[in-house]
């Protein structure tokens, strides 16, 4: 599920200077080397910043704006879609330990089902919030070609550097080992 950039007005370009960009930590860099003005605020508080203009736009998966409402005061989706939205199951190891065996099958199954069915499904799901959120009237600024292929390099460039520069023990291998 590809996270997408989302704003109350239109850009030409990868220049966002004088927009002030709601962002987490994920998408922070990005975003920060286009020239946005960067302010974090919990989900909750999107909504609220975006119709009082206390920001101009938001990065955010495909799925998720219409269960927030945020579809009401968004006008615009960047394309193509950057990064990608996981859901992982994390279970402590201690916590782990101390469940049975059926409790512990039922966290298998379940983690199962998602690695066997998320992509295909997930896929279906961000094509229907697409014509969803184009029948809303958000309207798509779409980098293609070269302008495209910049705007993912981007991506992936200020994140790997962001990791970098979070774990420069790691950072290296972690990108050996995890980009494509």
């Amino acid at each position: 599920m590809p996270f997408h950039f989302y704003l109350t007005k239109p850009i030409q370009c990868m220049d966002l200077k004088g927009l002030k960009i709601r962002v987490t930590p994920i998408y922070r860099a990005f975003f920060a080397s286009m020239g946005a003005s960067l302010i974090r605020t919990a989900p909750g508080e999107v909504f609220t910043a975006l119709e009082r203009g206390v920001v101009d736009g938001y990065g955010w998966p495909t799925q998720g704006i219409f269960d927030l409402g945020w579809h009401e005061v968004t006008k615009y989706r960047v394309d193509p879609g950057f990064y990608a939205a996981a859901v992982e199951f994390l279970v402590n190891k201690d916590a782990w330990d101390e469940l049975n065996a059926e409790q512990k099958a039922v966290l298998e199954a379940a983690a199962k089902w998602m690695e066997e069915t998320g992509d295909a499904e997930d896929a279906g799901i961000n094509a229907s919030e697409i014509a969803r959120q184009e029948k809303q009237g958000i309207k798509t600024i779409a980098f293609t070609g070269a302008d495209g292929e910049a705007y993912l390099k981007r991506a992936m460039e200020t994140a790997w550097e962001a990791v970098k520069k979070a774990s420069p023990e790691h950072g290296d291998q972690l990108e050996r080992l995890l980009a494509r």
